[in-house]
């Protein structure tokens, strides 16, 4: 054995070290572009057939390593985030991974209950679920990343309103029970009421998915690495064309980014940058991004870059829709 090893050595060492390069990681993030998903693909829905299609732009993330660190340096579509800019305080990597896990259920809940609405079509709730998806650091309790709540001083609780008409009837400082399921099992736990702002909370992000029964049914598949709330815009709008006569895709190709809260607001992403040139990159006709930065950010880039693209900023699923449909 001895023998054996006198003779490798180099090799072992270089096997070693080349182990060390692709497993130590480092405070960094790297974020690159994805690509883009034709959202009908993954929907499995008894639906009308769309002539376009509905495109959801991703990025790419890393957790830095040698090898991703060293290319990042020569990639210029490769950007290096430190930690505190991908990291919520008080947050670990495995709290972030679930906490975008979740928002990305809730988005897809969001995405359904918003596309049947407008579409005019039956939808029931069959149940709703309250997942902790960030604890805030002046926070005192013991909840957890993913615990499910769902009785607060003995109390069911069913939507946010609850837990805020709860916390009400109490004194900052006092202690409420709480109980949750988590991996399905029960468990109690506490959090005592804290004062933000003038305003009593138990510093607490709590993310509502529902599950619902609709007619025609609607299963989306998701793929293990997909996380994040981005994609509830295109949801949303590849559920709603399946449901309605009028194709509103228009026979093009349109990708887009946006969350989607109950309301139909669209909300801000990050990553536009990657996204928009995913969409370049497969010949997009039409960009929607979220009426804010990321608007801005998007027309600036086309204009550097002379992109043969529409840019399209939008607020709500309505303001969308009404584009769509009026588009030439």
């Amino acid at each position: 054995m001895k023998r054996k090893i006198k003779e490798n050595y180099k090799f072992i060492i270089i096997l070693i070290l080349f182990v060390i390069c692709f497993t130590i990681k480092f405070p960094y993030y790297i974020n690159a572009p994805g690509g883009i998903t034709d959202m009908s693909k993954k929907m499995e829905i008894n639906g009308y057939e769309s002539k376009g299609s509905f495109n959801l732009a991703y990025v790419r993330e890393y957790k830095a390593t040698i090898p991703t660190f060293l290319i990042s340096l020569f990639n210029k579509n490769w950007k290096v985030l430190k930690q505190n800019d991908v990291l919520l305080n008080n947050e670990t990597n495995n709290s972030y991974l679930l906490r975008d896990k979740i928002l990305m259920n809730e988005s897809i809940s969001n995405a359904i209950n918003v596309a049947f609405k407008y579409a005019g079509k039956k939808i029931d709730i069959i149940s709703t679920n309250l997942y902790i998806t960030y604890i805030d650091g002046k926070a005192n309790t013991n909840l957890v990343v993913g615990d499910i709540i769902t009785k607060i001083n003995n109390k069911s609780i069913n939507s946010k309103t609850d837990i805020t008409n709860i916390i009400n009837k109490y004194s900052v400082g006092e202690k409420l029970d709480i109980q949750v399921i988590n991996n399905k099992k029960k468990y109690n736990r506490y959090a005592y009421i804290i004062e933000e702002d003038n305003q009593k909370k138990l510093g607490l992000f709590i993310s509502v998915i529902s599950q619902y029964d609709t007619y025609p049914s609607v299963n989306i598949k998701v793929d293990e690495n997909e996380s994040g709330s981005s994609g509830g815009l295109i949801t949303a709008l590849t559920i709603y064309n399946a449901l309605v006569k009028e194709d509103i895709t228009n026979g093009l190709i349109i990708v887009g980014t946006g969350t989607i809260d109950l309301d139909g607001n669209i909300g801000s992403i990050g990553g536009v940058e990657y996204k928009l040139k995913s969409a370049v990159k497969k010949h997009a006709d039409v960009f929607i991004v979220p009426n804010d930065e990321n608007y801005e950010e998007a027309l600036k880039m086309k204009e550097n870059n002379n992109y043969d693209i529409d840019i399209v900023g939008v607020s709500t699923f309505e303001e969308t829709l009404k584009y769509l449909k009026n588009m030439n």
